[in-house]
């Protein structure tokens, strides 16, 4: 009963020695801090711009998937959107570069039974007090996300396009996030 007592405590020691500031905990590495730079408070978006083919599903693209990238850093970041460039902390902008179509199976009568559209975003994400690119370098800075449509089952290239668009914010928002750090590592 005493060495339970007594290793019970030693574990609360540890654990509250392991408390920091803002009311976060770290213990043997792992931290309840969030992934996100918590000195950045807003990011001016503009539209994404678009240099990819643009006719029928295609045009518009550019505005939803500003919609969507909107919709995603209110949503999961600690980040708000703000229209005043003057006023924000973090700039993003985004190009679309390419919107390759794929044909991933047809059937007897040569007709489309599978495809999937595919998205190409060129990002920038940049501190307007610094000037610091807070993105990556090229060609990591681009991002690819792709959604499948089946016309047998009504899906079109538009469903497909709403697919990569969401999964093209989600990547967005990834890019986002801290870079991992790995304490007492040598390299």
């Amino acid at each position: 009963m005493r060495r339970l007592a007594l290793s019970l405590l030693g574990f609360i020691t540890v654990s509250l020695s392991s408390c920091s500031s803002g009311g976060h905990f770290e213990f043997l590495g792992y931290t309840t801090k969030p992934n996100y730079d918590d000195s950045i408070h807003t990011v001016y978006l503009p539209v994404i711009q678009n240099k990819a083919f643009q006719a029928g599903p295609l045009r518009g693209l550019e505005y939803e998937l500003t919609e969507e990238l909107q919709r995603q850093i209110e949503m999961k970041t600690p980040y708000k959107i703000t229209h005043d460039r003057e006023r924000a902390d973090t700039e993003l902008l985004g190009t679309i570069i390419a919107t390759p179509k794929n044909i991933l199976n047809r059937n007897q009568l040569n007709e489309i039974r599978e495809g999937e559209m595919v998205i190409r975003v060129e990002i920038v994400w940049k501190n307007l007090h610094t000037g610091q690119v807070l993105s990556a370098p090229p060609p990591n800075n681009v991002i690819q996300a792709s959604g499948r449509f089946l016309p047998e089952l009504g899906e079109s290239t538009t469903t497909a396009l709403q697919q990569a668009c969401q999964k093209a914010a989600v990547q967005i928002i990834s890019l986002m996030e801290k870079p991992w750090q790995l304490h007492g590592v040598n390299d």
